[in-house]
């Protein structure tokens, strides 16, 4: 970047009326990151970066920080911390306050912590003999201080799966403030989750469109026990995280395609692949051994995070468009999520890239013995013409069953986070019960995560953050407090999210299809 330009670039960010001082701030960072030169790349590799074919997400030209980190907070709570001059908290205010100053000094790639916690485990030391209404009271200043301190749509925390009085104060609460932040996934087990707290979730996202639903059993398959969904959909360790997230758009692959479909499995992908993994690998180098991250931040010097909790994030989108021009060039019509055929389709690729992924050694990746984990990229504002992760397009969904049952093989594959989303009419706030059985048929069923909003409440779910609608609204006008509303407004224009086909929830005996 010559120096006019940058300057240019640097006056826009400082005069544009819709950013907040943190916002520009943030703004001019990246921007200066940026002017610096990228970790050495192949021609072939650096072409496709430039070309978006590969894209990685604007994390900065010289990653200085872990895109995405999750400190052991209970490690913390037990120890304190010698940097940030805090001992152990002795009292549940104590242990709140102490969350609060750690959280401000936790980085990532969107300058506010992503992960809070599991917050319902890491109170329990604290909450022996407080009344329920100390109890709210106090978590209750704590959320507000969650959404003012931190406004970003990314940042999360994790509840669950086992019922307790904490979990239920959080979903009160979060019926009350409707807040942005924070963001919430709601981990269930078919054997410890009750049908009465995932009922309590579900009138929680009939008012604010939050939480998400995990598979807990799954998320421990892959990741252990001490793992965490963090940002929007991504699965990581607790004590560890993510280097980078690097994403592959596999419509442009399928747009570069020539030959047979045989080729496309055993040449065009793999090339591709490969070039995605040489991007990663290069920013983890400097990361790891130019940055040098892991070395100096305290967090790593205390022993709340480790580097041998580490991976990255091997991420794709578009597969939905990469399947219907296969097909097209095959001189066949199936559409994905509506014709068996493309469907398996779809499944063949990603199988693909999950024994890709699988076989290709990685450096200081530790965390998933050596190897990325594999991402479903949930989309990002710029994205025009293209579907996130593998997802069906926004507006040509299926009905519910037909929905689940099409994405349902992918979750299995990709251990660090997919999601779909389901966009429910109003009706369902009449039975909640129901609700909770497709939740549990859909998890039961093999679904990693399973996301719900109703069409009519105040929020929108964008790819896996919400916004408030009134803030998209009055954005253009004076901007707004949380920082992920601008990626929001890009997306409500560029990707139709509001566009979502919206569900009837109703047995589906009473809606039978020609044929059935």
């Amino acid at each position: 970047m010559e120096m006019p330009e940058f300057r240019t670039r640097a006056r826009q960010i400082v005069e544009d009326p819709t950013l907040t001082f943190h916002q520009r701030r943030h703004h001019l960072a990246y921007l200066a990151e940026n002017a610096l030169e990228y970790p050495p790349l192949s021609d072939a590799a650096a072409e496709a970066l430039e070309k978006r074919v590969i894209c990685d997400l604007y994390e900065g030209a010289a990653p200085y920080r872990a895109r995405y980190i999750l400190p052991d907070y209970a490690k913390a709570l037990r120890q304190g911390s010698a940097f940030l001059e805090l001992d152990p908290p002795q009292d549940l205010d104590d242990a709140l306050t102490f969350l609060l100053i750690l959280y401000a000094h936790v980085p990532s790639i969107t300058a506010y912590p992503v992960y809070f916690g599991d917050l319902d485990k890491l109170l329990v030391p604290f909450v022996d003999g407080i009344s329920d209404e100390h109890l709210y009271r106090s978590l209750r200043r704590f959320w507000l201080a969650l959404d003012r301190m931190f406004p970003d749509a990314f940042a999360h925390m994790d509840l669950g799966p086992r019922d307790g009085r904490i979990i239920r104060t959080i979903f009160r609460i979060e019926r009350e403030l409707e807040q942005v932040v924070p963001n919430l996934t709601f981990k269930i087990d078919p054997e410890v989750t009750p049908d009465d707290l995932i009922r309590d979730a579900v009138e929680t996202v009939f008012v604010n469109g939050k939480p998400h639903f995990v598979n807990h059993p799954l998320m421990v398959r892959d990741l252990g026990e001490e793992y965490a969904a963090v940002s929007c959909y991504n699965s990581l360790k607790i004590g560890g995280g993510s280097h980078t997230l690097v994403r592959l758009n596999l419509k442009e692959v399928a747009l570069r395609h020539q030959g047979t479909l045989e080729d496309f499995f055993t040449d065009t992908l793999p090339r591709y692949a490969e070039l995605t993994a040489e991007i990663i690998e290069a920013r983890i180098r400097y990361l790891v051994e130019e940055a040098r991250f892991y070395d100096h931040d305290f967090l790593a010097a205390e022993g709340l995070i480790s580097l041998d909790r580490f991976s990255a994030m091997y991420g794709v989108y578009g597969l939905a468009e990469a399947v219907d021009l296969l097909m097209e060039h095959q001189g066949k019509d199936g559409r994905y999520g509506h014709d068996p055929e493309a469907n398996d389709l779809s499944y063949r690729i990603t199988r693909a890239l999950k024994a890709f992924v699988n076989d290709r050694p990685m450096p200081y990746c530790e965390g998933n013995a050596g190897r990325c984990f594999l991402h479903s990229q949930s989309g990002i504002d710029s994205d025009l013409d293209v579907t996130a992760g593998t997802r069906i397009p926004i507006g040509d969904e299926p009905e519910m069953f037909e929905h689940i049952v099409a994405v349902t093989p992918h979750h299995d594959l990709f251990d660090a986070g997919v999601s779909d989303i389901f966009h429910v009419e109003d009706t369902a706030r009449r039975n909640p019960q129901a609700m909770v059985d497709i939740i549990r048929g859909a998890l039961g069923g093999g679904m990693r995560d399973f996301t719900f909003n109703l069409a009519t409440n105040g929020f929108i779910r964008i790819t896996g953050y919400l916004v408030r609608k009134s803030d998209i609204e009055g954005f253009d006008a004076h901007g707004a407090r949380h920082g992920s509303t601008t990626f929001a407004a890009g997306s409500v224009k560029n990707s139709h999210v509001t566009e979502r086909n919206v569900k009837r929830v109703i047995a589906r005996e009473l809606t039978p299809r020609p044929g059935r």
